[in-house]
């Protein structure tokens, strides 16, 4: 289902909002400029026929040199019934009363006022159409200041909207910013009071489940430090065995190996997830040699090719132990998942600005469809017969997102076996 999108929203509505208030505004500016426009006109209608006076009975008097024709006034006067004066384009009939009336003469509207002083009698005549014009203008110049109004409201608005939504973007980047074992409350301060209970829901919840956490880390590391012990007190006892019964006394110290590794292996991970270390500037490919260094023994009694190859010496800011955990859990599943022949190779490089060490191997190769579980704690993509835990891949991501770097494993291009990569900014 597709989100719904609340500044979207809330936009929306506000702008149909403004565009509705806008229309009406609009409408009534425009039908209050048109009166008042109308009003004026006829206020110099009634003006200019209460001033006429001697001057204006020449028939041939010029228009005003300012004034278009078309625009000009157009003035009669009769003077005991006879006709005096009569611009053009306006009928010599004498009207019946006065005041305003509106009338047809040659074939167009006209506007008209009409006064009678004793025996004489003045009206002035204006055109509809440029009446109709000058109240179109004059509503026009009262509606610029809304056109230009509206849109910087909607402007003010959605700058407004962005703002107080923005502080929800926080919110969400530090949601997003966080680790998997981030514990801390998210931040209230500057959050709407409207979200404030979502927020605090939420920090309630990051509560529980960091004391759900705690108490699994608490099992796992205790039951893990119990363990230990008397796997160890038996790995003693089966070594003063006498060499009677030399098949079951291997099995039983093989068993007991895989417990002891498997028990080391969640102490690791419980101390991964566990408060991160201290980072220190720590020589990369020096640990890189005292990994393989440390795996040589294991490799060649697979009869197993293990080498290193340090391109480029890098220092890195990490904590030293948990990135020898890293290439420890790296190399060891390599020489694992690598049949007696094999090869695994480790390099140290520089590739496209960023420090790149990989471990390569010509094992077996991942099966289909274990890309999104690879990482899984217990999780075993091998082929039945081949000795492991399930927790090497997840104990070599853990100890990689702890110290910033990013880890890949996938098959090799050439299928021709497994290749995991860690990269760093340089």
């Amino acid at each position: 289902m597709r989100a719904v999108s609340l500044r979207r929203t809330a936009l929306g509505w506000m702008t149909a909002l403004l565009a509705g208030i806008g229309l009406a505004a609009m409408v009534a500016a425009y039908v209050l400029a048109r009166g008042e426009a109308s009003d004026f006109l006829d206020g110099q209608l009634r003006q200019v026929a209460l001033n006429a006076g001697p001057g204006l009975t020449d028939a041939d008097a010029p228009p005003a040199a300012d004034q278009d024709p078309e625009d000009q006034l157009a003035v009669s006067i009769w003077k005991d019934g006879q006709l005096l004066r009569s611009d053009r384009g306006v009928d010599a009939l004498r009207p019946e009363r006065t005041g305003y009336a509106d009338v047809v003469m040659g074939g167009e509207a006209w506007r008209t006022y009409a006064t009678a002083n004793g025996t004489t009698m003045v009206r002035v005549a204006q055109r509809e159409v440029v009446r109709t014009e000058f109240a179109r203008h004059a509503a026009l110049g009262a509606l610029a200041p809304l056109l230009l109004l509206i849109p910087l409201s909607w402007i003010v608005v959605g700058w407004a909207m962005n703002r107080v939504l923005g502080r929800l973007d926080h919110l969400v980047q530090n949601l997003a910013g966080r680790g998997a074992t981030a514990n801390g409350p998210l931040p209230s301060r500057g959050v709407p009071a409207e979200v404030a209970p979502l927020v605090e829901a939420m920090n309630g919840l990051i509560r529980r489940l960091q004391a759900a956490l705690d108490a699994q880390k608490r099992f796992v590391a205790d039951a893990a430090h119990e363990l230990r012990t008397p796997l160890a007190a038996m790995q003693i006892q089966i070594g003063a065995l006498d060499g009677n019964h030399g098949e079951r006394r291997t099995a039983l110290a093989e068993g007991i190996a895989r417990a002891s590794r498997l028990v080391d292996q969640l102490l690791r991970l419980a101390r991964l997830d566990d408060t991160a270390g201290s980072r220190e500037t720590v020589d990369f490919g020096q640990v890189l040699l005292d990994c393989v260094a440390d795996h040589v023994v294991f490799a060649q009694g697979k009869g197993i090719d293990l080498g290193v190859e340090i391109e480029t010496p890098a220092r890195i800011r990490a904590v030293e132990d948990e990135l020898r955990t890293l290439f420890a859990s790296l190399i060891d599943n390599a020489l694992r998942y690598t049949p007696a022949g094999g090869q695994v190779d480790v390099m140290l490089r520089l590739q496209d600005g960023e420090v790149v060490a990989t471990v390569r191997d010509t094992g077996c190769g991942l099966p289909p469809g274990s890309a999104s579980r690879l990482f899984d704690r217990f999780f075993r993509a091998a082929p039945p017969g081949i000795e492991g835990t399930g927790l090497g891949l997840a104990i070599a991501r853990r100890a990689a997102e702890r110290n910033g770097l990013g880890l890949t494993v996938e098959n090799r291009r050439d299928g021709q076996g497994v290749i995991a990569e860690v990269r760093l900014q340089a």
